[in-house]
């Protein structure tokens, strides 16, 4: 592998270092999880889609650059340095638009990756249920066959759709063909939240943040044009989603390096000692630029035209823990200060604490990686 980057590969870090440095709010915003911090990001994201930052690696037609995934990685990794705000659109952008790129009509993409890139339309991910959790394959949210209208009636409850409060769209999995096996007669459907009969009711979380939902659909009806992929293939469509919210694209190593650094500001800032505390900080510095490495080695296989598959669950965990190892350590080296509401370091640990539930619980990553990864058996 060569690690060197090209001269133009270098002359597009200057120019995305430039820009973000001139733009990049500089006392930041409030929580995108919020009402008002979410409009504030929607601000963000549409000065990112006007100067053609916010999706570098899509074809120009849909607001990209046309850059390739080096590139895009280079610009993951400006943006995290220049601690620029969490993607609020990220769900569309990093998740759903992958999967529209591979599973969806020249007519769908047309019609909604414009107005993701721009942020004009946002998209919560509708797969969790009350009794479906970890568990995706046991959802219970159906869609019914309308042949009459050409399309479908939907009705069931999807929860913990982050920032679903404040979304237009979700996309999300109902099942389709009650009599088949657990993983099949699915399917994957793209839903207007302003359809009647969808009832979305927002509900706070132990942070003060407000952006999750609860999403109940009753009666509601999609027609056919809204169906991604296949009728009842809805789980590979699916499985397409997880790789990109597992893998690549959901957290890239820029966001990991970025806080090393900032770790290593603060324990400089705090004269840290210990040894142990600086044996921590040490292995997180290694941690992140190993996966920095590692992501390098899936964009060489990506680009090669391979698929990491079932791979994507080892990087899911490597990330989601390391997030929580850095944040942890931050915490104990900050002190009491860190226990002050508006601390960065407090918010990023309450969010890391997500990280190895959400995309898939670890417990069951593990049990991917193996079964699928080493060949293990099955208990």
């Amino acid at each position: 592998m060569d690690l060197t980057w090209s001269a133009d590969e270098q002359a597009f870090r200057a120019e995305a270092r430039a820009w973000l440095e001139t733009n990049v709010p500089p006392a930041g915003l409030a929580s995108g999880d919020t009402r008002e911090g979410f409009a504030r990001h929607l601000e963000w994201e549409r000065a990112l889609f006007d100067a053609r930052w916010a999706v570098v690696s899509w074809p120009q037609a849909y607001g990209g650059r046309d850059a390739s995934l080096w590139e895009w990685l280079i610009f993951e990794e400006e943006y995290s340095r220049a601690g620029a705000p969490q993607r609020v659109t990220q769900n569309g952008i990093f998740l759903l638009a992958p999967t529209l790129f591979e599973f969806g009509t020249p007519g769908q993409r047309d019609r909604f990756l414009p107005t993701m890139a721009s942020g004009e339309e946002t998209w919560c991910q509708g797969w969790s249920e009350p009794d479906a959790g970890s568990d995706l394959a046991a959802i219970s949210s159906r869609a019914v066959r309308d042949e009459l209208a050409g399309g479908w009636r939907l009705s069931g409850q999807k929860t913990w759709t982050t920032r679903g409060a404040f979304c237009t769209h979700l996309f999300g999995l109902y099942r389709t063909d009650s009599d088949a096996e657990r993983h099949r007669g699915l399917t994957y459907f793209l839903v207007p939240l302003d359809t009647p009969g969808v009832t979305v009711r927002g509900f706070g979380r132990l942070d003060g943040d407000e952006g999750f939902a609860d999403v109940f659909c009753d009666d509601v009806f999609v027609p056919d044009d809204l169906v991604l992929g296949e009728v009842d293939q809805g789980w590979k469509v699916a499985m397409a989603t997880t790789g990109s919210e597992r893998g690549l694209t959901l957290r890239s190593p820029g966001r990991f390096l970025a806080t090393t650094s900032r770790l290593v500001e603060l324990a400089r800032e705090r004269g840290a000692a210990d040894p142990l505390v600086r044996q921590r900080i040490a292995q997180g510095q290694i941690d992140a630029e190993a996966y920095q490495l590692q992501t390098l080695a899936t964009v060489t296989k990506l680009s090669a035209g391979e698929h990491p598959g079932a791979e994507s669950s080892l990087t899911k965990v490597f990330w989601s823990e390391l997030d929580v190892q850095l944040h942890e350590t931050a915490l104990g080296l900050a002190g009491h200060d860190a226990e002050l509401e508006d601390s960065p370091w407090m918010k990023g640990w309450q969010f890391a604490l997500s990280g190895p539930i959400y995309a898939g619980t670890n417990e069951i990553q593990r049990n991917v990686i193996a079964e699928r990864v080493l060949g293990l058996p099955r208990k």
